[in-house]
């Protein structure tokens, strides 16, 4: 992942604030600028089109999140674990980071380097998991159980983002019911959905 000057991290967070409260297609340069707190010509000098400031904001928060959550699975071996903690990851952070949980709400589902970031590490987690036995589902259903998953977080950051629930609440039962959908037994699945959570690694 390519490291951000000052100016472009600056625009990137604006971005990322404008683009999950209006939209991609409603910000303007000017937006932006104002936005950003810095002067229109250095929105210029760094945003090609916002077409592509919208798919570099979005390839970065992917390829952070991933990398991310890959690096605190290293000392970790269990597939379960690794699926329960990681969809808790993505629910606590959408309430420690609303507006990074709005915009991944928003558009993860249409946005391939977004889809990415949910499907590449489970995908790994769900293959290792099928082939020890550790889960129970058909291979030609994966990339149904990779949707099942994305789809079942997604919605838990609504409830976090929305206020219905606590990321604790919502992430131990969507850890819980993706895991007894993937035949873990009710017992165990309750017990690695409510295990403590660590902190997230930094990168970089």
């Amino acid at each position: 992942m390519k490291p951000l000057s000052p100016a472009q991290r600056r625009i990137h967070q604006a971005a990322l604030r404008l683009f999950a409260e209006r939209g991609a297609a409603d910000v303007s340069i000017s937006d932006l600028a104002i936005e950003a707190n810095v002067a229109r010509g250095t929105v210029y000098n760094n945003v090609p089109s916002m077409e592509h400031l919208f798919e570099t904001v979005a390839a970065h928060l992917s390829a952070e999140m991933h990398e991310r959550v890959k690096k605190s699975f290293e000392t970790l071996d269990d597939p379960a674990q690794r699926l329960a903690n990681g969809v808790r990851f993505f629910i606590r952070r959408a309430h420690e980071e609303p507006q990074w949980g709005s915009f991944i709400h928003r558009f993860a589902m249409s946005d391939s380097a977004l889809r990415e970031m949910f499907a590449s590490q489970a995908t790994r987690d769900l293959l290792e998991g099928f082939a020890s036995q550790r889960y129970r589902f058909q291979q030609d259903q994966l990339f149904s159980v990779i949707t099942l998953i994305s789809s079942a977080v997604l919605g838990a950051m609504f409830l976090v983002l929305e206020g219905h629930k606590t990321w604790r609440e919502a992430g131990t039962d969507t850890a819980e019911f993706l895991l007894r959908a993937l035949g873990v037994s009710l017992e165990e699945a309750r017990s690695l959905a409510a295990a403590e959570l660590p902190a997230l690694p930094a990168i970089g």
